[in-house]
């Protein structure tokens, strides 16, 4: 049996390089140029520049472009649904909780510290074949949100604030259309007092429930 000085004198077996940047900051602005050009456009060299990298680390730490932007949506949808949820939660009621969904996305959309619009709607609208998973993924990403939606309405319908006529579904699906409409505005114009015009519009379409005689 070897005593503790033999096994000092071993030569220690060496780990993995490691990385030599902030992964979560270059992850960030990773997903900024996503959020900016979009999947297919964002091209290797905006990528590395922008995260201060050599491709072949991006590989490395990443494991390719396409790891790379779906890593990138997660963190962004992370904290996306996380807030949702919370907002939702904290609203008296489903009428104000997608209110405050749309005043939200108004000033986030067009928010000066990141690119405007919303990176899950805008960044694999238009994608070629190859990206057909990236497409999916992005859409289930959206699907999510209008389920996120959808329950807050079912709440609100159990809860007798909407009529029980209503169709949740079809509800959320209009208010998630008002929703990407709004990042497309955000788009063409970045004017937030439009978008917040737009979110006010969309809520007199807001069903009432009729009172009891």
């Amino acid at each position: 049996m070897e005593n503790k000085s033999e096994q000092a004198d071993k030569p220690r077996k060496k780990g993995g390089r490691p990385l030599s940047f902030d992964r979560e900051a270059a992850l960030e602005r990773a997903m900024l140029v996503f959020w900016r050009y979009g999947y297919e456009a964002a091209s290797l060299s905006e990528l590395t520049s922008a995260m201060g990298i050599t491709p072949p680390s991006l590989y490395a730490a990443f494991g390719d472009k396409e790891q790379l932007f779906l890593e990138a949506v997660e963190r962004y949808s992370t904290k996306r649904c996380d807030a949702l949820q919370d907002m939702f939660a904290q609203a008296p009621t489903a009428r104000d909780a997608i209110e405050r969904l749309l005043q939200s996305s108004a000033v986030d959309n067009t928010c000066p510290s990141h690119p405007p619009g919303c990176l899950v709607v805008m960044a694999a609208t238009n994608c070629s074949a190859s990206a057909e998973h990236v497409q999916t993924v992005m859409t289930e990403r959206r699907e999510n949100i209008e389920g996120m939606i959808t329950a807050r309405i079912e709440q609100g319908i159990q809860e007798g604030e909407l009529p029980t006529s209503i169709d949740a579904a079809t509800l959320a699906n209009f208010y998630a259309a008002v929703l990407q409409g709004m990042t497309m505005q955000a788009r063409d114009t970045c004017d937030r007092d439009k978008l917040l015009a737009i979110a006010s519009a969309a809520m007199r379409a807001w069903p009432v429930a009729k009172a009891v005689a």
